[in-house]
């Protein structure tokens, strides 16, 4: 799986986990609501410092937003 997707697939499952919508995530961070969803979406490709930005939003390590993630059910 791409990078990207898999960081998109990440965040997204990690986001929902925490209760924020796109919106309130991207306020939270200090980023725009459609670069999360392009993020999610796997067309953008972010930078280290907004990776960073992201992960403290979520409180987690950068890292885990890389982690190899297997959606049940789904076809890799």
């Amino acid at each position: 799986m791409d990078v990207r997707r898999r960081l998109g697939l990440n965040l997204k499952k990690l986001r929902e986990e925490q209760g924020f919508s796109q919106e309130s995530f991207a306020d939270h961070c200090g980023l725009h609501r459609t670069y999360i969803s392009g993020i999610e979406r796997g067309v953008r490709n972010p930078t280290v410092l907004i990776l960073d930005k992201i992960a403290k939003g979520l409180k987690v390590p950068a890292g885990q937003l890389l982690d190899d993630f297997r959606v049940p059910g789904r076809k890799q």
